[in-house]
């Protein structure tokens, strides 16, 4: 397929559109937190929060304006990768991050001072507008492109490198600004392992590389997901357990809601993998 440059018609369709309101919104946000240094005063104890919500906005700004540049001068044809599954992924976990973002940030700067609160407002407001920007893009490219990861077990996995990669987040706080046991670095441990199988499966899907997998991939994706269950059974009990009787962990009282909020994505995470081994026999069934 020939490579078309400067369609205009391109970026004129509503995904073209929503891209663009995501691109603006998420500069105009990190713009405003970096000039005024919204960030920059904050607590040393915050820095792991911090640097999330940078990350997380210049990350997905790039993300966005490079899928924006590679459909306007349609060169996504001639990328050894499945487009539709790589651009309904970006969205998808663009959408998750940048709303954790959203109500991470206000929490870190309101009320630390007063004059650069109308600033505070302001980039919250274009982090919010962003967020409903991703999930209009999620919406819109589910209904135009049909793949594997605009598919329920697709969005799972996704929910899944998320819950994740939060999870991991918050044991990483706990681990710089606390007395660590046995608790976190085992739960530190579990997040890992079921953050490297999820992103593997992923990154599989968007390199279209699942036919290349020795093994059946519909059992391989089920045996993930079972394994996926049983290690996130062990570290919501854990993470349930000294949330709800901070005195066993021995936990500083500044640390319980960071362990609430570990216990909260164990959770969610664990029904996600639960959803999803559900969906995979399903699969299986059916194929046999």
């Amino acid at each position: 397929m020939p490579v078309i440059l400067g369609e205009v018609s391109i970026l004129t369709t509503p995904l073209s559109v929503v891209r663009i309101c995501a691109l603006v919104s998420g500069c105009l946000t990190f713009s405003l937190v970096a000039s005024r240094n919204l960030l920059e005063e904050e607590e040393a104890r915050f820095t792991t929060f911090r640097t999330y919500c940078m990350f997380t906005w210049c990350f997905f700004f790039t993300l966005s304006l490079l899928i924006l540049a590679i459909t306007y001068v349609q060169f996504h044809s001639l990328l050894p990768l499945s487009w539709k599954n790589l651009t309904v992924t970006v969205s998808a976990l663009a959408t998750l991050m940048v709303f954790t973002a959203s109500l991470a940030f206000p929490c870190l700067v309101f009320g630390k001072d007063k004059a650069k609160e109308p600033h505070a407002v302001a980039a919250t407001l274009f982090s919010s507008l962003t967020f409903l920007a991703y999930a209009t893009e999620t919406y819109l490219t589910r209904r135009e492109q049909r793949g594997y990861m605009a598919s329920i077990p697709g969005l799972l996995k996704v929910l899944q490198v998320f819950g994740s990669g939060m999870a991991l987040l918050l044991v990483k706080y706990q681990v710089a600004h606390g007395s660590p046991g046995g608790r976190v670095w085992g739960s530190g441990v579990i997040y890992g392992i079921c953050l490297v199988a999820s992103l593997g499966t992923v990154m599989v899907m968007v390199g279209d590389c699942a036919g290349r997998c020795p093994l059946p991939f519909g059992h391989v994706l089920a045996g993930l997901s079972v394994l996926g269950v049983l290690l996130y059974m062990v570290a919501a009990v854990m993470s349930s357990t000294a949330a709800l009787i901070p005195q066993s962990a021995k936990m500083p009282g500044e640390n319980v809601i960071i362990v609430i909020l570990e216990m909260s994505f164990a959770c969610t995470t664990l029904l996600a993998y639960t959803v999803d081994l559900a969906f995979s026999v399903k699969l299986l069934c059916d194929r046999n």
